[in-house]
């Protein structure tokens, strides 16, 4: 599913889950089991935006500067909506959610997506 990624992408993808991961850990050491989910929730929201957009843009496939700007742009404004759905869902669903672990795990697992523009693709 995820091979017509590019590798920035899929590397970042990686980090993302490997900070979800530790940032489970230390949360589940600190707030115990709800820390825990809490922060594996923040980090999905993160990564299932980031990875729907990816494969946006993968797909895209335009031929013109025009093109490539709207695939760009619609890639850009599926990870918005799903986070603007993603977070409040979590808030409401999950009554017991840590929401400083949450929106922590949330906030450190967008900033890595953000790194992918550092990744060579070779």
């Amino acid at each position: 599913m995820l091979r017509p990624l590019s590798r920035p992408i899929r590397t970042v993808l990686q980090w993302q889950v490997i900070a979800t991961a530790g940032l489970a850990l230390a949360a589940a050491w600190l707030e115990g089991m709800h820390g825990a989910v809490s922060a594996v929730a923040g980090g999905l929201v993160s990564i299932v935006a980031g990875t729907a957009s990816a494969l946006v843009a993968a797909r895209g496939g335009a031929k013109t500067a025009g093109g490539i700007l709207v695939v760009a742009l619609t890639a850009e404004g599926v990870k918005i909506g799903l986070i603007f759905v993603l977070l409040p869902l979590v808030l409401v669903a999950y009554r017991d959610v840590v929401v400083l672990v949450f929106f922590a795990s949330f906030l450190v697992t967008v900033l890595i997506f953000a790194m992918a523009f550092f990744v060579r693709e070779t």
